[in-house]
């Protein structure tokens, strides 16, 4: 059965949506800063499993590099148990629901005192590299980089248009979730409709490689680590 998480320390401000009546409108995520107080901005986006303490560490060390992380709760606390209800819940999570949560967010983050970049870099994982996209999309020159770990979900784009950051992806050969043939597509059109820098890996490694709680059995450490290792330097050098 879902859960509720422990992991949230702090509550923003979401945009007001066009013809609402001006309530109050709150996200509500986990917040990372590095031991120097300040650091650039990173928006940490969740797989399909909720706020879960995977999630939560992938901020811890990002701080550890630097960095200030933010990992908005996209499912209001709760997290869940297993593979069936996990979709269930991606799946009752509309696109726009969740890009209105991740725009409060990105708005919140570059007001921080501890935060120091001008613009934002976004991770996300599985349904989170599906926001990730649709966050460079949809946001612009806010978001200077972008890393989508074998994006899928709701949230991906039809169109690249709108992307100013540059974008670092992570697939896996042995997807079936999103095949690599499909990814090698997407960073070819990314390539060509937005004119960005763009670069995408493929590992040889099942879906959700990254993830090393393991829930389903797909942790690679070896991959997941060189990753890893591409994703913070890429960060710290495209998060001004």
């Amino acid at each position: 059965m879902a859960a509720k998480t422990p992991h949230q320390n702090t509550t923003f401000a979401l945009p007001e949506k066009e013809g609402s009546a001006g309530g109050v409108n709150l996200g509500h995520g986990y917040l990372a800063t590095p031991e120097a107080g300040s650091g650039p901005g990173v928006i940490v986006i969740q797989e399909w499993w909720g706020l879960t303490d995977h999630v939560r560490d992938v901020c811890d060390r990002l701080a550890a590099e630097g960095f200030t992380a933010l990992a908005p709760d996209l499912y209001g606390g709760w997290v869940a148990h297993d593979g069936d209800e996990a979709g269930q819940m991606m799946q009752n999570l509309p696109a726009e629901a969740g890009a209105h949560q991740l725009a409060g967010a990105v708005d919140y983050l570059l007001t921080l005192d501890s935060v120091t970049s001008k613009t934002v870099g976004t991770v996300g994982f599985c349904m989170g590299g599906g926001f990730v996209l649709a966050l460079a999309a949809e946001q612009g020159e806010k978001v200077s980089a972008a890393v989508p770990f074998y994006g899928v979900g709701q949230a991906v784009p039809d169109s690249y248009a709108g992307v100013k950051a540059a974008i670092q992806g992570h697939y896996a050969e042995q997807d079936s979730m999103f095949p690599p043939e499909d990814a090698r597509a997407q960073e070819q059109q990314i390539r060509e409709e937005s004119g960005t820098e763009v670069e995408y890996f493929f590992y040889d490694a099942p879906h959700a490689f990254h993830n090393d709680e393991n829930p389903q059995g797909n942790y690679r450490p070896e991959e997941a680590s060189l990753a890893w290792s591409r994703t913070v330097q890429f960060l710290k050098d495209k998060v001004k």
